[in-house]
């Protein structure tokens, strides 16, 4: 008997992400593909916050990239300086329609159409401690298996590492 669906929910679409919030993580994870970085969405962070996007690039820098599609989205939000704690490096990331100056100059900045992003502006780097880089590697890693193996169970399909 082939396993359909393991699990009730899906952690990566519960919600709480709008129609835009999706655009924007579309491109931005072309961009990050692009740029050969592993990207897990919805990824719950050791103090129980919710990172909408954390990527590993090749040489293991950790990313933390929030998304925010309107300034109220950005005015109500301020549990983002908590990410800090858990990335080498923070962004944000937006769409055409929010205006650019609202985010913190010490942060990174995405500009994404849903087909691709631009990286507008660096984030600052702020290394991790050993002990928190190997929380956040085996967590990332667990989730991502996790998530492989759910999705495989679901489709009846195998994935091949690309």
């Amino acid at each position: 008997m082939a396993i359909v669906n393991v699990t009730d929910s899906n952690p990566l679409i519960d919600g709480r992400q709008s129609n835009r919030a999706m655009m924007v993580r579309r491109g931005l994870q072309v961009l990050l593909h692009e740029m050969r970085h592993a990207s897990l969405p919805e990824l719950v962070l050791p103090n129980g916050r919710r990172a909408d996007l954390m990527t590993i690039s090749e040489k293991g820098e950790v990313w933390i990239i929030e998304i925010k599609t309107s300034i109220e989205d950005f005015r109500v939000d301020r549990k983002w300086p908590d990410y800090r704690t858990y990335c080498d490096r923070l962004f944000f990331a937006t769409h055409r329609d929010v205006p650019l100056e609202i985010f913190p100059q010490d942060c990174g900045l995405f500009l994404s159409d849903g087909y691709g992003a631009h990286l507008m502006r660096e984030a600052p780097e702020h290394r991790l401690a050993s002990a928190t880089r190997k929380s956040v590697m085996l967590n990332f890693s667990r989730v991502g298996a996790r998530r492989l193996t759910l999705a495989e169970w679901a489709t009846g399909r195998s994935f091949e590492d690309t």
